[in-house]
């Protein structure tokens, strides 16, 4: 069990930081060991504490998990949740501040490399045969750099460690809130060690089989239908834009059907002649990544398409999606919203490997590069525009050298105590339906409906939700079956004429298709 030595952090008042220990390879406690950068916040009423409850703000492995993320998230936690717990996150191995996946030598070097990376994704067999490359010789470099790493930054592994972690703040049971990917780790955790788990929330849905088996035979995404949900997500965001005026919705053309037409020939005018960097594909990755946020992240996507509809390219302090999302999604680790190029600002290295490095490890993908237009053919059939964007999204781990040692790929219905998911019903990235399996996997849970948009409960608040995770994490109390809760603010509000939203269609057809 490691030893925590809190003491203040340097970059976060009121936080403290310790690191912890832990093997490389659990498998094997007296070799190598790792470090792992640990923060929490101490409850505000240390009178009434009840424990520690650990966080993971999702990925996989994105330089904003743990230590810079808590700061940023943590008054989106209950008022009572923060009273009464210890709010505890890490840098999960091979992210930040933890012993880290670095594959390049310095900044420059990867600013060299990620120039030669189209943003967003690749448009046509120019681009594709660069992106394709580009993110082989990526493996390459980190199978050279960091190879014994690569082998053991799996989900497993970090289950692993956060029980480490568990015991060494002293938790007979773990209390765990996880979003995004970090539902998969959370499901991970209490199929590998049933019996430590206190409370679980689980926001914004991973399926664990459809992450871990290569079935159907698709990139990781498209098996998660994430195009889908963008699609279903898109296609709503434009309706209601649709039906409020300008001053609420800049991109609104007065009717949905004007503003989905509207949306559709920008598009095209952006393929036939970028503004500047923004480009079509830059364009559908800051869409995509815009519609995670409810607030203020629709009214400033709807600025944004408005300036580029209007012929104003956004410097680069305009809106470049969700500010601390719990997602790395775009390629390269460039913003999603084009800048300065590298040669015009000191090159910045973000440490764009460990998403890769954890889900190339443990979630298989078509190994064949040459499969890749034809699944951006078949997910653009299904999904429009966004369907490209996660078709490639997932492709550099057809090249990944590197395998997980020993990964965990079920059985994931281990006897637990209940655990308590949550999702949104048109989340952009984990749609409603995964959270759906999700919950159907695991031994014991019950499902929270926040009928509402965006990425995750936490990010996109719903004061129903917070009353049922405080009940449930004071006292174990679930919701009801059946438990729907909506979200505090509506899009575009005051003022829109959009109702309460329903769970989407299972195969919505984005506008203009």
């Amino acid at each position: 069990m490691p030893r925590l030595d809190w003491s203040p952090c340097s970059y976060a008042p009121g936080f403290q930081c310790a690191t912890a220990e832990v093997p490389l390879d659990h498998r094997h406690p007296g070799g190598r060991t790792i470090d792992l950068a640990v923060i929490r916040r101490p409850a505000t009423d240390p009178a009434h504490r009840a424990g520690s409850l650990f966080f993971n703000p999702g990925g996989p492995g994105n330089a904003t998990a743990g230590t810079a993320a808590l700061p940023v998230a943590y008054e989106a936690f209950p008022r009572e949740l923060r009273e009464r717990f210890d709010i505890v996150s890490w840098d999960p191995r091979g992210v930040g501040r933890s012993t880290a996946v670095r594959c390049f030598t310095s900044a420059e070097e990867f600013a060299a490399w990620s120039a030669r990376v189209p943003d967003g994704f690749p448009v046509g067999a120019r681009e594709r045969a660069a992106w394709i490359s580009a993110f082989a010789e990526l493996g390459r470099l980190c199978q050279q750099r960091v190879p014994d790493l690569l082998r053991h930054v799996s989900t497993a592994d970090t289950a692993r460690d956060l029980d480490l972690l568990r015991q060494a703040v002293g938790e007979r049971g773990l209390n765990y809130l996880g979003v995004s990917y970090g539902t998969f780790l959370g499901a991970t955790y209490a199929n590998l060690f049933p019996g430590s788990v206190r409370a679980m929330v689980l926001d914004g849905g991973v399926d664990p089989v459809t992450w871990t088996r290569p079935s159907p035979p698709l990139p990781t995404d498209l098996r998660a239908r994430a195009d889908v949900g963008s699609a279903q997500t898109l296609a709503r965001f434009l309706d209601l834009c649709g039906r409020t005026t300008t001053d609420r919705c800049a991109f609104s053309a007065g009717t949905p059907r004007a503003t989905r037409d509207k949306f559709e020939r920008l598009l095209r005018r952006l393929a036939a002649q970028p503004q500047g960097e923004w480009t079509y594909a830059a364009t559908v990755a800051a869409v995509v990544e815009g519609l995670y946020f409810v607030d203020p992240g629709w009214t400033d996507l709807a600025g944004l398409l408005q300036a580029l509809w209007e012929g104003r390219a956004p410097s680069p302090s305009a809106p470049d999606g969700p500010s601390g999302a719990s997602e790395t999604s775009t390629a390269a680790g460039k913003s999603v919203t084009p800048g300065r190029s590298p040669a015009a600002q000191p090159p910045v290295y973000p440490e764009i490997e460990p998403p890769y490095a954890v889900q190339c490890s443990e979630s298989p993908v078509p190994r064949d590069t040459r499969l890749y237009p034809a699944f951006e053919k078949y997910a653009h059939a299904r999904s429009g525009d966004v369907g490209r964007y996660w078709t490639w999204l997932s492709e550099p781990c057809a090249t990944w050298p590197a395998r997980a040692a020993a990964p965990y790929t079920g059985p994931w219905n281990r006897p637990t105590p209940p655990l308590l998911t949550v999702n949104t019903t048109y989340d952009p990235a984990t749609p409603y339906p995964q959270a759906v399996s999700l919950t159907g996997r695991l031994a014991h849970a019950r499902l929270i409906t926040v009928r509402g948009y965006g990425h995750t409960a936490l990010l996109n608040p719903s004061q129903c939700v917070s009353d049922h995770e405080v009940r449930y994490f004071l006292a174990g109390a679930l919701p009801p079956r059946g438990a729907v809760c909506d979200q505090d603010v509506q899009p575009f509000a005051p003022g829109t004429e959009a109702s309460t939203p329903d769970a989407p269609a299972p195969d919505a057809v984005p506008p203009g298709k």
